[in-house]
């Protein structure tokens, strides 16, 4: 009876947490579409080749207008300016994906490179989820190590700019298909377990990890599955 009676009187925070919770995949899902078409527009338009000669401004170009929109989305939260803005920097981000778009696609297989990447994402994501729905026990400490890895990861990948090492390429493409896979469950759970209301906010964290895993996984698969036949 005990039991039930705190059930009873927590039934509101869950109920809560669980609007957040729809609202962030919901809001997610339709961030799809934007990204889907910046990718046509990027890769029809040859986007990739706009700053091939110059690698390290296209990713000063890419963090200066991916942390304007994160900031601005973060300003704006709690309005729909907020997901005007998150849109835009989905489509954006889409923008961004056909340089690796067009490299898979110039594989003989690389329609089927995508798809593949494509699929092992969502299965990536729902057990990620699922796992972050159900679990008991306490990821708010992942947080710490999971930035960490991050910042290693960043260092490895701007580092690799310049040295061109396949080996590096390899190594952090595993290493951000694992830190960002683990981020799909902390942030979810931090839905969850209330650690995260703004569903803004939520979408925002999500979708850059289901992002990153894609990436991280579409690259491993190019390397190790490409055919140039």
């Amino acid at each position: 009876m005990q039991f039930e009676t705190l059930n009873q009187g927590s039934s509101p925070l869950v109920a809560s947490r669980n609007k957040v919770l729809r609202n962030t995949y919901a809001l997610l899902g339709l961030s799809m579409i934007p990204t889907v078409l910046g990718a046509i527009v990027g890769v029809k338009m040859g986007f990739a080749t706009l700053f091939a000669g110059s690698p390290m401004l296209s990713l000063l170009l890419f963090f200066g207008v991916a942390f304007g929109f994160i900031f601005a989305i973060e300003r704006f939260k709690t309005s729909s300016i907020g997901v005007a803005l998150l849109l835009g920097f989905t489509f954006f981000m889409g923008l961004m994906l056909s340089r690796i778009l067009t490299w898979t696609l110039g594989f003989s297989n690389g329609g089927s490179l995508i798809a593949l990447a494509c699929a092992g994402t969502g299965a990536i994501f729902l057990c990620m989820a699922g796992v972050a729905t159900v679990t008991k026990r306490d990821l708010s400490g992942m947080g710490k190590f999971l930035f960490v890895g991050v910042i290693i990861a960043l260092v490895a990948s701007v580092a690799n700019v310049f040295l061109h090492l396949p080996a590096l390429t390899i190594v952090v493409s595993i290493l951000c298909l694992g830190i960002f896979s683990a981020y799909i469950m902390y942030d979810v759970n931090r839905v969850v377990t209330g650690g995260e209301t703004n569903y803004i906010s939520a979408t925002l964290a999500i979708y850059l990890d289901v992002y990153n895993v894609f990436v991280s996984l579409l690259q491993i698969l190019g390397i190790f599955g490409g055919n140039r036949d």
